[in-house]
């Protein structure tokens, strides 16, 4: 008890205000209390039974393909439940999130409507972040599949739907974007076909099958149950949405006579309260001051993590998280007072020694190597260096991500297992910005082997393109092992193809900016992990050579001038490089050694020419997920807070000769 009361009396009046800031607690629990102001859903005047009755409790998770509208949908429905939304996109609270526009983690929020409680879980759409619908399916009854009513179901759209209907959820389908001029009604009954088929293909149950139709504009801010393009003005809202999820998704299954059990399905970590548990609670009733204990199944049995009692009991209700004094099996709380239990653990009351069932999650399908950067400009730009530290802040990444796993690896380095290299990539940009420096290496597909046969993860793709690009995007994946599933003309689009295909995981590894490159910017590709197969052969010549620097030092104009013709540039004038960095990409199929730092020679005998302008093209400035696409088995990405780098493994010269005639012999 000592230190949590040493960290209470140190926090400043300032820090403590600043944190009740962001708490209000529930009228209908509170005792004797007055808060600041709430939002207007976390004012509404119900009493305590009403707080606990399951009758009044739907839990439902939003799930669809990527940029279908999921997290607009949310915003449209907050604001009309009364919620405070503070910018576009509210659920999107992760900076990357709004920088980026996507959703990366799943979030839970409550919004009440006709006296009812929905908990609505936002969940993103890249098959990279599979893992975070995963763990949330677990907690939910019912789902809002939502589909882009122009483009129809696409490959992570069958992710997410496999995944809803295994866990035997009752989906609401609604056809988004139905306002775009290219979406007829005729359009709406052919999608509606196309999810139906898919349903049938999954192995929905009867009464899967028998979903509910809405459609819906989140942009403008509407849902119908019938098709239109613009609804009356006193319809124009979310109503029928919100009314189809209270009418059809089923009461949670709770028993609140029985003993308290939460399985925790989300973790974070605050420095007030420590970390704060969220799941669904299964059973029983849990209030402030409980004594309560963590548990987790092991293969010797079950065994006991921690015990202890509830500090704080919470529920997001809107955008704001509120206090609550006490939660009943069915609804979705978070709560602190635990400091060891992570996501997969049971926490429950003393006398309970059963843990519940975890979630299962799918393998991961690539591999990177996260090490201490050891390059001659190591050390300048970050904080964090050594592979202690690199190893914690992986391993704290690993508890609360379970898509992720970290193995420690040979001299300060951890190997990083995940779904995809955005997964991935956006754990090395998190790092970064957190002051770290690393060297990491090419991602390497994870392959099976069974009944002596080598397995390797395959891929699902869905590309649309404009038709006078078919046949470099066609040429382009034939050299990595794609094989083509379908393909026809997009409907509504004149001039659009688009292609079903399947590719190996390695072989879509730095495609993305290729096929950007290749289609102009027009052409838009999703993918989902499909399952495994066997090896499909190596993958034909994907890349050319590079050009790496012999020098130490300023890149000088004067010596890039005469490195132009040799290939493309990754650097400019006055960048530090160093003997083994990479410096651009060579136009042959062999890597070239220059000197990016060489100087003019000045003389005190005057020149009769005038020195001529030196005029640079602009070069080729990677991103961090077009450096993880992009480096080869034999080269390292050097990452800092203020640069990405591309090096060689071996930064000699010569060691490097030597290595390649080892690996050809």
């Amino acid at each position: 008890m000592a230190g949590p009361l040493l960290l209470r009396s140190l926090l400043s009046a300032s820090t403590r205000k600043s944190f009740s800031s962001h708490l209000v607690r529930l009228p209908c629990l509170s005792r004797g209390f007055s808060a600041g102001p709430a939002s207007a859903a976390a004012t509404a005047t119900t009493d305590l039974n009403a707080c606990l009755d399951p009758s009044r409790l739907r839990n439902v998770a939003v799930i669809a393909h990527v940029d279908h509208g999921k997290t607009t949908l949310m915003d449209r429905l907050l604001r009309q439940c009364g919620a405070d939304i503070p910018h576009e996109r509210a659920m999107d609270s992760i900076s990357l999130e709004r920088e980026r526009g996507i959703t990366i983690a799943s979030k839970v929020t409550s919004i009440s409507w006709k006296e009812n409680e929905l908990n609505m879980v936002d969940t993103p759409g890249h098959a990279d972040f599979g893992g975070e619908v995963e763990r949330v399916v677990g907690m939910v009854e019912g789902a809002v599949l939502v589909v882009d009513a122009g483009e129809g179901p696409l490959a992570q759209t069958k992710f997410v739907l496999a995944k809803a209907l295994n866990y035997g959820l009752r989906p609401i389908l609604l056809l988004n974007k139905v306002d775009r001029p290219a979406v007829s009604e005729e359009r709406c009954n052919e999608v509606e076909s196309l999810v139906f088929d898919l349903f049938a293909n999954l192995g929905a149950t009867e009464e899967q099958l028998d979903f509910p139709v809405l459609y819906a504009s989140a942009k403008e801010g509407w849902a119908s149950s019938t098709f239109t393009k613009d609804p009356p003005a006193g319809t124009k809202n979310m109503s029928q949405l919100l009314d189809a999820i209270v009418r059809h998704v089923p009461l949670p299954n709770a028993n609140l006579d029985g003993p308290f059990q939460m399985l925790v399905s989300m973790m974070e970590k605050d420095f007030y309260l420590g970390r704060i548990l969220t799941g669904r609670v299964s059973s029983g009733i849990v209030h402030v001051g409980d004594k309560i204990h963590g548990l987790r199944s092991k293969e010797s049995g079950i065994e006991k993590i921690e015990e202890g009692k509830v500090v704080k009991l919470m529920k997001k209700k809107g955008t704001n998280m509120v206090l609550i004094d006490s939660a009943g099996a069915g609804d979705i709380i978070s709560m602190a007072g635990l400091a060891s239990p992570s996501i997969g653990h049971t926490v429950a009351n003393t006398e309970v020694l059963t843990a519940l069932p975890t979630v299962v999650l799918d393998p991961p399908t690539i591999s990177m190597t996260f090490g201490v950067n050891d390059s001659p400009l190591a050390g300048r730009d970050g904080t964090h260096l050594t592979g202690g530290k690199i190893g914690d802040r992986l391993m704290a990444e690993a508890e609360t991500n379970l898509a992720i796993n970290v193995l420690p690896g040979l001299s300060d380095s951890f190997e990083v297992q995940g779904r995809g290299e955005l997964q991935l990539g956006i754990l090395i940009e998190n790092m970064r910005r957190e002051g770290f420096e690393l060297s990491i290496s090419p991602p390497q597909v994870m392959y099976k082997t069974e009944n002596g046969q080598k397995l390797e993860p395959v891929e699902e793709v869905t590309i649309e393109v404009n038709d006078e690009h078919v046949g470099l995007v066609m040429e382009a994946l034939s050299h990595r092992r794609a094989e083509v599933a379908d393909m026809g003309p997009v409907a509504g689009n004149v001039g659009r193809t688009r292609l079903s295909l399947t590719c190996p995981s390695r072989g879509l590894v730095g495609y993305r900016s290729v096929f950007s490159s290749d289609t102009r910017g027009t052409g838009f590709m999703h993918r989902a992990f499909l399952m495994y197969e066997k090896y499909r052969g190596s993958l034909g010549n994907v890349r050319k050579g590079v050009l790496v620097s012999m020098g130490y030092g300023t890149i000088t104009a004067y010596a890039l001038m005469s490195l132009e013709a040799r290939g493309t540039l990754f650097v400019t004038p006055g960048m530090e490089t160093y003997d083994g960095m990479i410096v651009g990409e060579h136009s042959r199929d062999t890597d070239l050694d220059v000197n990016p730092v060489r100087s003019k020679e000045l003389t005190n005998i005057r020149a009769a020419s005038k020195d001529e302008n030196v005029k640079l093209s602009p070069p080729r400035l990677m991103t961090l997920e077009e450096a993880i696409g992009y480096v080869a088995s034999d080269e390292l990405i050097e990452v800092t807070p203020k640069a990405i780098r591309l090096r060689k493994r071996y930064l000699d010269v010569n060691k490097r000769k030597a290595m390649s005639k080892r690996t050809k012999g």
